[in-house]
């Protein structure tokens, strides 16, 4: 896949055509995650304008042309594995609509919004990474023992729909956190307080860091696995940023 680089201020992203399609065919690519045309697109509210623009203005007839014009694989639905996943999809609705205990769903976001507020934003410290890490499997235990999804699940249903979003959510924090937890060095929007500049400027851990962190899901109730990817970097040589 094609990568557009570009200076800080245009930001670059994913190269994708007129119709946002990516240098891979049928793959499209919308919001902050392609070059496009909106420059500042990471920074507040042009992020959101860029989304509105791709979600909007341009996708809604790409895609649909892109489907329509496109000789599609026959899909069927006899192969196992439709059928397993349909039976574990059908599995997880009753046990969400028949937990009926006694918080909504918003409850639990609400919450869950609030660990990851106080304890893995923008400034994150060893002690509050690890209190959140005690609190979000109590709270994803709470949630599969006490929720509450007022109507059922054979109409359109948007409480049961937004439940179905917090269960994972309630997984990712829990990964944010670890993966957060792990990096204990300070860099781009990720600030350790345990490692900084005595001008208080983020410190990175080049020799120990310098990697992408891929983390792979082992299944309910196991630890994730941790892949390193390494950084390379050939031709400039890595400097740590100073606004001075």
């Amino acid at each position: 896949m094609r990568i557009y680089p570009a200076p800080h201020y245009t930001m670059g992203g994913l190269w994708v055509d007129y119709h946002l399609m990516s240098t891979i065919p049928g793959l499209f690519v919308g919001g902050e995650a392609n070059f496009s045309d909106h420059g500042a697109n990471r920074l507040g509210a042009s992020a959101l304008m860029q989304g509105l623009a791709d979600g909007y203005f341009v996708l809604p007839y790409t895609v649909p042309d892109h489907i329509a014009s496109t000789k599609q694989a026959t899909v069927d639905v006899s192969h196992p594995e439709f059928k397993s996943v349909e039976a574990e999809v059908k599995d997880r609705i009753k046990k969400l609509v028949g937990i009926n205990g006694k918080r909504s769903p918003d409850s639990f976001h609400k919450e869950l919004g609030k660990i990851m507020w106080d304890n893995c934003g923008m400034a994150r410290s060893d002690a509050g990474l690890r209190k959140a890490l005690a609190r979000i499997p109590e709270l994803r235990d709470e949630f599969w023992h006490n929720l509450r999804i007022v109507g059922g699940n054979d109409e359109l249903n948007q409480a049961l729909e937004k439940a179905n979003r917090i269960s994972d959510f309630l997984e990712l924090a829990e990964l944010m956190c670890l993966d957060a937890l792990n990096r204990t060095e300070s860099c781009g929007g990720h600030f350790r307080v345990e490692s900084e500049t005595p001008e208080g400027e983020a410190k990175r851990d080049d020799a120990h860091f310098s990697y992408t962190a891929a983390w792979e899901w082992k299944g309910p109730g196991q630890a994730p696995a941790l892949h390193k990817e390494p950084l390379t970097f050939k031709y400039i040589p890595l400097s740590q940023r100073s606004y001075k």
